[in-house]
Order: structure tokens, then C-alpha cells, then sequence
């Protein structure tokens, strides 16, 4: 999801707090040992090593990332106020232009997986305006970063090991895992484990590639909620049982209410002013 533009003086105050009190709660000069068993352990888990040499060849420790994790801010908005914002004309109108453009695709997602064209549109101009704002930092930095950090290692490992996987299956190189600070990838923001296990190679070049495929993005976005229990021909709207599977995309409510919104908007055809 793009980050919020323009924040408060409150916020950047929290934000400047969250900088000053960053430092990892491990000395950042023990990485490369600790980056020496994570080689190990991936070996032991079955990975090759020309996967685990390609991808962490040349990581190091990143403190901006740790900053950026002890700086988030807790940004609490309506309903209204989140979706007035979010969904903006421009959104709207590209999102019933790529309906139209993608239209065939859409078709065959729905026909295999069941999720409408509207859902994944939606989600799709949420997490990163159709494509156009992913994240440009290194994804395999950031998440082993996060992994050496003692605040969620665990989660972060998993992560590590999965994009190395990404790197061993062919899907991605190194060099393109880009994406934002806490290691999304792609035009819907798949975190490197969402990748491994529902990433989908959709228009069939042999890797599954969500930085640059919107059949691969559009695919893997419907597979992720077939996974959580998306239910064909169901409603997500808000208490309907599809609404809780968009809650398995992002936990938020007031996120998911408004993918949901948006979604609506744009199977009724409805791309006039957001704020009507």
C-alpha cells in the first residue's frame, strides 16, 4: 500500500521519537557471522548453493530499515477519511481502464480461480497505483536485516529463506527484488513467502514474475485469496464471509472496507467524483 503523503506534525514527531531510539536490539557488527549460519541453515533446508551465493552475495546490514520499523506511525482515520483519499477519481478512472484493457485476462483469472476482475483491480491500484509506485529497496537487505533484528527474527527468517527460494525457482534475480522497506514485493506487495507459495505464472514465460506481469500479478493476487478462503460467486462486502478473506490480505479494517468500496464501484461501472 503507498505510504501517506503529507503527515501530521504529531506524526512526524512520533516518527522522529521512533528514529532516535532505532538501534537494533543486536550489535550490527555480529551480522556476517550471523549471516554466516543463515548459509548453513539454508543449506540444511534444501536449498542450493548457487541460489544461496547469488542471493546474499554482498548484504549487509541496513540501520534505515530498523529505523523505518521502529518509526511507524499509528495512523488512525474513518472509513470515510481512508477511502476519501484513497480512492481518488484518477484511481478510479485507471482502474475501469484497466477493467477494459485487461479484460481477457480477467476473464480467465475469474474462470480458474473464481475472483472477480473488480477485487483484484482494486487491491491492485491500493497497493502500488497500478504498478507504478513498488518500492525500490533492496528486498533481500531488507528482510535479512529485519531477521537479525531480535523485534519479529523469526517471521523475518522465514521471509529470508523465502526469497532465496524466489532467487533458486528462477523467478527473480537479486538485482530485481526491489520493493519496499519491510521486503513487499511487486504490484500487490507480496511479502517473499506470499510469493513462494502463491505466486503464479500466469502468462506462461516460465517464472512467475510480479514486478513486471500483470497476468502473474492478477493470477497470484486471486490464488493468495483462494488460499484464504475466497468463495466463488460470493459477496465481499462487509459481513459477507469474502469480506473477511480480503481482512487475510491486510488486517485492517478500514483498509479492507475500502477495497472492498472500491471494488463495488468499479463492477457497477461507477467511476464518477470518489467523494459522491
Amino acid at each position: 500500500m503507498p505510504k501517506t503523503r503529507g503527515v501530521s506534525l504529531i506524526a512526524a514527531l512520533l516518527f522522529a521519537a521512533g528514529q532516535a531510539s532505532a538501534a537494533t536490539c543486536r550489535d550490527p557488527a555480529g551480522f556476517e557471522k550471523w549471516l554466516g549460519d543463515v548459509r548453513q541453515e539454508a543449506v540444511a533446508q534444501g536449498i542450493s548453493p548457487d541460489a544461496i551465493r547469488a542471493a546474499l552475495s554482498g548484504v549487509t546490514f541496513d540501520p534505515s530499515v530498523i529505523g523505518k520499523d521502529r518509526g511507524q506511525g499509528v495512523f488512525k482515520q474513518s472509513f470515510e477519511q481512508f477511502a476519501g483519499r484513497m480512492i481518488s477519481p484518477y484511481r478510479l478512472k485507471m482502474g475501469a481502464s484497466l477493467l477494459k484493457k485487461h479484460a481477457a485476462t480477467l476473464a480467465r483469472v475469474e474462470q480458474r480461480f473464481g475472483v472477480p476482475g473488480p477485487v483484484l483491480v482494486a487491491i491492485w491500484g491500493l497497493e502500488s497505483d497500478f504498478g507504478a509506485v513498488k518500492g525500490n529497496m533492496a528486498t533481500i537487505r531488507s528482510v535479512a536485516t529485519l531477521a537479525y533484528d531480535c523485534r519479529r527474527s523469526e517471521m523475518f527468517q522465514r521471509h529470508l529463506f523465502d526469497a532465496i527460494r524466489i532467487v533458486e525457482r528462477g523467478d527473480l534475480t537479486p538485482v530485481e527484488m526491489r520493493g519496499a522497506w519491510a521486503g513487499e514485493l511487486g504490484q500487490t506487495q507480496f511479502m517473499p513467502s506470499s510469493y513462494v507459495k502463491y505466486a503464479v505464472d500466469f502468462d506462461g514465460d516460465g517464472r512467475a514474475d510480479l514486478l513486471h506481469s500483470p497476468a502473474d500479478v492478477l493470477a497470484s493476487t486471486a490464488n493468495f485469496l483462494v488460499g484464504h478462503g475466497w468463495l466463488r460467486g460470493a459477496d465481499w462486502s462487509p459481513g459477507a464471509p469474502n469480506f473477511e478473506v480480503l481482512r487475510e490480505w491486510n488486517k485492517s479494517q478500514v483498509y479492507s472496507r475500502t477495497v472492498a468500496y472500491f471494488a463495488k464501484r468499479l463492477a457497477g461501472g461507477d467511476v464518477s467524483d470518489a467523494n459522491q
